[in-house]
């Protein structure tokens, strides 16, 4: 089934995708607009899993600083090329990102970021909230892991629920894929500082 001029726009405003990907995504979900949308977020994802292998040398540094002056963020994402970090969709996502930072405060980039005497701290507290429990040792430590998983979407910028979606849907890392899809190129939040006066 063809996809209409109309639909093809609409499906590019919600995703950011090329016109031909957008084409291709309606074709593939027979006209469907929620179903195109999933088409082309697992095709980004797939894309993006390609394309892990390459460095990303080049990029950019931005600071928010908040209106009263008393907190502000940095922060380093980088992509293959320059000509990427000076497109539109680049540099929204920085801005974004020093934003969230500032707001959010995480304290590591990514899971794999967390040290290992962080996490066996973290269980540790968490077995010992639940010591008069009366419950089977499998059963605490899927409550130990749900715990855990809550840590990593609060401390890892990554796993953290995007300030701007009002849905609460779209993660940071979500936000990154979709960059990275609709730039072509990896793209790697590096490092953050977040100052706030006093603190």
């Amino acid at each position: 089934m063809a996809a209409d001029a109309k639909t093809v726009m609409e499906l590019r405003e919600r995703t950011g995708a090329g016109v031909m990907d957008c084409k291709a995504a309606l074709t593939a979900s027979n006209g469907n607009l929620d179903a195109a949308a999933e088409y082309l977020r697992k095709k980004g994802l797939a894309d993006a899993k390609k394309r892990s292998g390459r460095e990303a040398k080049e990029g950019l540094v931005h600071a928010y600083l908040h209106p009263d002056g008393k907190l502000g963020a940095l922060v380093e994402v980088n992509c293959e090329t320059d000509f990427v970090a000076k497109t539109d969709a680049f540099r929204e996502l920085v801005r974004d990102l020093a934003m969230q930072v500032a707001a959010t405060s995480p304290t590591y980039v990514a899971r794999e970021d967390v040290p290992a005497s962080v996490l066996e701290k973290e269980r540790e507290i968490y077995r010992g909230q639940m010591a008069d429990q009366k419950k089977a040792p499998q059963v605490l430590d899927k409550i130990v892991e749900g715990k855990l998983e809550k840590f990593f979407t609060g401390q890892c910028l990554l796993e953290q629920t995007f300030i701007k979606d009002a849905s609460g849907k779209t993660t940071i890392k979500d936000l990154v894929d979709l960059t990275n899809s609709k730039t072509g190129e990896r793209v790697v939040v590096k490092r953050f500082a977040r100052f706030r006066i006093g603190g």
